[in-house]
């Protein structure tokens, strides 16, 4: 329980701490929309590029541990998507968000560092895996459903154009696109500007975790208890369970079956507010999903550690 405690907590402290500075009236709401476009436009997809772009993208890629894996996180965003339009009777645009929710789990901030410390540095194959088409593969399916029901009653054949357009004017998967354009090509990228995404990395994190405290202090989740607790339940309990059943059956090795139930038990990442940010829909429903669903991880990430071979 330490080891959690020691990955999880400073997160979640990270957020409190702009909780209580939106609280205490330290950080106005015009400064936390701009701490988060900052983290959301610039920060966020310098970190995504610079991880891309130096990832070796040839180890671990199995179709058994991938099918697994996102299996259950299409499994968890249907599930979080009917539930909240038929359970909730929530707009279809906030369904997509809090679908979205339930798709995608902390696999970064928290599934590397909890896999490392439950079983050490060399069973994170898998995980870099998982990682590296994480952001593509959710925001993809998270845009391309937003862009269907947006534009519900237009031809089919207009709406590929419009969902590349959103997909390719959002900066995170542009970042995304020129890591693996980087990294296929072996194109060099400077000393100084490799520096300075690193010095854009350091603070990506921080900004977003910090931005999405004064969030939380906006969308405090009055009224939406229920719904919170659907995408907890979604994200915590379904997604791994699903990897688990899908994992055994595709008889992945012991270490990848490992590193696709721990990361489909994260909680929601930061990216699922951005997402909802995005759209301006279930802003508050998302940043109490990723709070609510950070502190519950305690407890459930616990109990899969001690299910798990």
């Amino acid at each position: 329980m330490s080891a959690l405690l020691d990955v999880i907590l400073p997160v979640f402290l990270v957020i409190g701490a702009g909780w209580a500075a939106a609280w205490r009236g330290l950080l106005p709401e015009a400064y936390v929309d701009g701490l988060m476009k900052f983290a959301q436009n610039f920060a966020l997809p310098c970190l995504l590029f610079t991880a891309i772009s130096r990832l070796d993208l040839g180890a671990e890629f199995h179709p058994a541990l991938l099918g697994s894996f996102y299996g259950g996180a299409v499994a968890g965003f249907l599930a979080g998507l009917l539930g909240a339009r038929l359970i909730f009777r929530r707009p279809w645009e906030d369904s997509v968000a809090i679908g979205f929710s339930c798709l995608f789990s902390n696999s970064l901030l928290l599934g590397l560092p909890i896999t490392e410390r439950a079983y050490g540095p060399d069973a994170l194959e898998a995980n870099v895996a998982i990682i590296a088409i994480h952001a593509p593969f959710c925001y993809g399916v998270g845009i391309t459903v937003m862009e269907v029901i947006r534009n519900r009653g237009a031809r089919l054949a207009s709406l590929p154009p419009k969902v590349l357009k959103a997909m390719f004017s959002n900066a995170l998967i542009l970042g995304i696109a020129l890591g693996f354009a980087v990294n296929l090509t072996g194109a060099p990228v400077p000393g100084p500007v490799s520096d300075a995404l690193d010095l854009m990395v350091r603070a990506a994190l921080p900004a977003a975790l910090f931005g999405l405290g004064g969030v939380l202090y906006r969308y405090r989740p009055e009224g939406d208890v229920a719904t919170i607790a659907m995408i907890c339940i979604v994200s915590l309990v379904l997604h791994p369970a699903v990897v688990w059943g899908l994992g055994t059956l595709a008889g992945l090795d012991r270490d990848a079956f490992r590193s696709a139930v721990l990361t489909a038990a994260m909680a929601p990442g930061v990216n699922t507010y951005l997402f909802a940010n995005m759209y301006g829909v279930a802003r508050r429903v998302s940043a109490s999903g990723v709070l609510i669903g950070t502190a519950v991880s305690l407890g459930t990430v616990w109990v899969w550690l001690a299910l798990l071979p």
